[in-house]
C-alpha cells in the first residue's frame, strides 16, 4: 500500500493543477460581481496551488530516494527532471510573475507569462503522473 503513495501524491499534484487552473479560476470570473474581486481570489489559489506543488514535489523527491531495482531508475531519472522543473515553474510563478500581476505591470505580458508557466507545470506534472503508473504498471508485471 505504501508503495502506492508517489502515485497519489502526483494524482493529487496534477489534479489540484487542473483543478484550480482550468475550472475553479474560471468560475470566480464568471460568477464573482467584478474581475478585480476574481483576481484577488484567483491569486490567493494561486498562491496555495504553488504550496501545494511544493510539498507534493518534496514528498515525491523524498520517496525517489529510496532504494529502487535498476529497471526503474531511469524512469525515476526522468520523473526526478519533471518533479524539480515543476517545482522551479511554481516557484518562478508565484515569486517573479504574481507581483507583476498584482501590481498590474504589463498585465498582457505578466499574464500570458503566468499561463504559459502554469501550463508547463501542469505538463511537468502529469508526465510525473505518467511516469510513475507507467513504472508502477510495470513492476507488477
Amino acid at each position: 500500500m505504501l508503495s502506492a503513495w508517489p502515485v497519489w501524491i502526483a494524482a493529487f499534484w496534477w489534479g489540484s493543477l487542473t483543478t484550480v487552473g482550468f475550472y475553479v479560476v474560471p468560475m470566480l470570473f464568471a460568477h464573482l460581481p467584478t474581475p478585480a474581486l476574481a483576481g484577488n481570489m484567483a491569486a490567493k489559489l494561486f498562491a496555495a496551488q504553488t504550496w501545494v506543488a511544493l510539498v507534493c514535489g518534496l514528498l515525491l523527491l523524498m520517496n525517489g530516494r529510496q532504494n529502487q531495482p535498476s529497471a526503474q531508475t531511469e524512469q525515476s531519472r526522468v520523473a526526478i527532471i519533471f518533479i524539480v522543473s515543476g517545482m522551479l515553474l511554481a516557484l518562478l510563478s508565484e515569486f517573479a510573475v504574481a507581483p507583476r500581476i498584482i501590481a498590474r505591470e504589463n498585465l498582457r505580458l505578466w499574464h500570458s507569462i503566468g499561463t504559459l508557466l502554469y501550463a508547463l507545470q501542469w505538463g511537468c506534472a502529469g508526465v510525473v503522473f505518467q511516469k510513475l503508473m507507467t513504472g508502477r504498471s510495470g513492476s507488477a508485471r
